[in-house]
């Protein structure tokens, strides 16, 4: 695992974005996989300010997103497909079809999780699989004590999931109570794995997912298992980290 400490999210955020344009460059027909979620805002907004300078095209790249609200359309403006069209696909010059977000209005959710895992299958496999961290350690909506071997599938959210989504909705009720989400064993299928994480809120998570023991009790500890993640934080969330003597990369 290669660990980079930026010094505040702007650097995080250029940091992450340096990792996927690079990958954009070596390999144009990449398979990026995407978060969404407020961390990853930043890496989106370098990678549009590249494009509109001509550093960067993603006309041959094709996207996979990690989840998606089920019940949600994707005109919904908290939908995930909503989400990445703001802020990345709009802006960029990347073919609308060659962009996959799982569909939230699906009538069959296991029909659309088995036609979701198909879909990366038939694609090659995920590249590079982009993610961001939940203060439980959860990834996409993995949460904790989720099997390790699961693959796209329908989850119920958690209380603390829902609460900490509820800032995006007017009122708590509103929050769907159910996502669709790519599996463990899709994640940790990709070829590589970029992870970003940004607060110190998150640094006990971060801690737990890295120095601790591989456990389903914190999702993210399964990373440790991959054999080529790179973590990119800010000083705040990889505090833990430097206090246990990790190396790290400036």
């Amino acid at each position: 695992m290669r660990v980079y400490c930026a010094e505040n999210y702007e650097a995080m955020s250029r940091r992450a974005a340096n990792i996927i344009s690079a990958q954009v460059i070596t390999k144009p027909d990449s398979v990026l996989g995407l978060a969404t979620g407020g961390t990853p805002v930043g890496a989106y907004r370098q990678l549009v300010e590249w494009y509109k300078k001509g550093d960067l095209s993603f006309a041959e790249i094709r996207s996979v997103n990690l989840d998606e609200y089920y019940g949600l359309s994707p005109w919904h403006e908290q939908s995930y497909r909503y989400f990445m069209q703001s802020n990345l696909f709009d802006h960029i010059d990347i073919r609308p079809e060659n962009t996959h977000v799982l569909n939230g209005l699906a009538d069959n959710a296991q029909r659309e999780c088995e036609r979701y895992n198909q879909l990366i299958h038939d694609l090659g496999g995920i590249d590079l699989q982009l993610l961001g961290m939940g203060h439980n350690g959860h990834i996409a909506f993995n949460e904790p004590g989720d099997d390790f071997g699961l693959e796209t599938h329908l989850v119920t959210l958690t209380d603390r999931t829902i609460d900490a989504n509820t800032r995006f909705f007017e009122r708590r009720e509103d929050v769907p109570r159910q996502a669709l989400t790519m599996g463990i064993k899709n994640i940790m299928r990709a070829r590589r794995i970029l992870m970003v994480v940004s607060g110190a809120d998150k640094a006990e998570a971060v801690y737990q997912a890295f120095c601790g023991r591989v456990t389903r009790d914190v999702p993210a500890s399964v990373l440790q298992l991959h054999p080529d993640v790179t973590l990119v934080g800010d000083r705040d969330a990889l505090s833990k980290l430097l206090e246990a003597g990790v190396p790290v990369c400036g």
